[in-house]
């Protein structure tokens, strides 16, 4: 069936975003809706085919399919295009879909449009707030256009506000938190908070398969603890050097920002696999300007919206030399944080939850693929493994990518729709079972404690032990047990009592 609108233009103009279009339009017999995963398929009779010409058919994808930054920035860096415009806005000076295409021609590229720019008309939002993530406007005199992006051209997110993302926004985190502290008090949940702390960190380790990094997981948790909403800025150069001093302490090869390439990747059959490209290192301080100014745009939004974007934001520009992985974690706490959607000093285990277990890891997995696949597939034949090279920051590199400046407008203007829902589903899978399972846990050890102090005098940390074995060990008093403590030998009674406290005050939280 003919198609319009996006991939009209698309098709005429030989330009191919990564990005896939959210929406894809086409002519056929009758009016029918229709959904293939995350895209939507409008078929449209043939009293609403737009004329064979750009503007026609960017007035009805502004109006009907949305805006698709990424190709917006492609096909307007064709010089033919640039002169279409100009044209456009000559005959129509006062129309919205003429003001609103020369506005992002503007908006996306260095250098203004040949025209006079207008003098009345009704401001028109550049984003349908119904329909999109949206920025504080502000009025573009010029064109007579409310900027209402959540971002900057060096990086703007699209978020399109499908009915999943609406409940991101929606999700009150402080209802299932304000539950946990009904249940169990808030002095259970304040001295959960610091286990917590050590979960997500050890949990954040375990995704970068170094959970043997003991020293390392105590350094993360120790910064989430005292940078998590601290800064201005979690962007800026010397924030990212504090938290990755922090992380990687004192005896990394490399810190700060990275000089040269970098990528992700496996090794199938003896041979490197490249999973993702990160921007080229000349474009990461103004990218990271971007999500800075995504953070002041959205200010007073949903705070998991905002978590979501400035975390996976921070990853698919992979800024640093080392340690990109953890610090994106840790931005989802420093925002949630700072917004004040988790009260300090709570640290939401977000990683524990990632890897709870394999289909979990595996959505994690999946949710990054969701940019990278499409950039590796669109790029496939630009990047080889050659001559070694030494960068500015003195890595040693061999994969030489060709298309970066190609690729700028992929990286920059992300759809990151799929990874908010994703991290919604995270935090409320954190807050109502991780968190749940854990204060249950305390709750159990504190009563088994108590009851064991009725009988036995003995210090806490001894006391946990003992809690600790006698359930490793199937609910019974183990030989190590009775040979670190052989009061156990000279009073049969007391294992019997031991036992009977620990399995009674676990049983009975396993009902709660």
């Amino acid at each position: 069936m003919p198609q319009i609108g996006y991939q009209w233009l698309s098709n005429t103009y030989s330009v191919v975003p990564v990005h896939p279009f959210a929406v894809q339009s086409e002519i056929g017999r009758n009016r029918s809706t229709s959904t293939d995963g995350d895209i939507r398929r409008e078929v449209y009779t043939e009293r609403y085919r737009p004329a064979a010409s750009l503007t026609d058919n960017l007035t009805f994808a502004f109006r009907h399919e949305g805006i698709h930054l990424e190709f917006l920035a492609r096909l307007y860096a064709l010089q033919s295009v640039r002169h279409e415009l100009e044209a456009w806005i000559a005959r129509e000076p006062t129309g919205a879909y003429a003001r609103r295409a020369c506005f992002f021609y503007e908006w996306l590229m260095p250098e203004p449009l040949n025209a006079l720019g207008i003098s009345r008309g009704n401001y028109v939002d550049a984003l349908n707030p119904e329909e999109f993530i949206v920025g504080t406007p502000v009025n573009n005199a010029r064109w007579r256009v409310r900027d209402n992006l959540p971002g900057n051209r060096d990086f703007c997110p699209v978020i399109r506000r499908v009915e999943a993302v609406q409940r991101a926004e929606a999700y009150d985190l402080a209802a299932p938190l304000a539950e946990l502290e009904a249940d169990y008090g808030i002095d259970l949940i304040l001295r959960s908070a610091v286990w917590l702390t050590v979960k997500e960190s050890r949990a954040s380790f375990l995704i970068e398969h170094e959970q043997d990094k003991e020293d390392r997981i105590r350094r993360f948790a120790a910064v989430m603890e005292s940078e998590c909403g601290r800064h201005a800025n979690p962007f800026d150069a010397e924030t990212l050097d504090t938290l990755q001093r922090g992380i990687l302490g004192q005896s990394a090869l490399r810190y700060g920002i990275r000089r040269s390439p970098v990528y992700v990747g496996h090794v199938a059959r003896y041979l490197p696999v490249v999973d993702y490209i990160a921007p080229h290192w000349e474009h990461i301080e103004t990218m990271l300007s971007g999500l800075a100014r995504f953070l002041e745009r959205t200010e007073g939004g949903a705070s998991i919206v905002r978590a979501a974007a400035a975390s996976f934001g921070f990853v698919y520009v992979h800024p640093m030399a080392d340690g990109n992985g953890r610090i994106s974690r840790f931005l989802i706490n420093d925002i949630l944080r700072r917004d004040g959607a988790v009260p300090a000093p709570i640290i939401l285990p977000v990683s524990a939850t990632i890897t709870h277990s394999t289909r979990d890891r595996a959505a994690y997995d999946k949710v990054l693929e969701r940019f990278s696949r499409p950039l590796m597939k669109h790029y496939a034949d630009q990047y080889t493994f050659g001559k070694t090279e030494t960068g500015d920051d003195g890595v040693e590199y061999n994969l030489h990518f060709r298309a970066y400046d190609d690729a700028l407008p992929a990286w920059r203007y992300p759809d990151l729709t799929a990874h908010v829902i994703y991290l919604a589903d995270v935090i409320d899978m954190t807050l109502t079972h991780e968190m749940r399972t854990e204060a249950r846990f305390l709750h159990a050890n504190d009563t088994a404690r108590r009851t064991i102090k009725e009988f036995l005098e003995a210090p806490d940390n001894d006391l946990d032990g003992i809690i600790r074995s006698v359930r490793q060990n199937g609910n019974s008093v183990s030989n190590n047990l009775r040979k670190r403590y052989p009061l156990f030998d000279e009073r049969p009674e007391l294992s019997a009592q031991i036992v009977q406290a620990v399995t009674e005050a676990f049983s009975e939280e396993n009902k709660r």
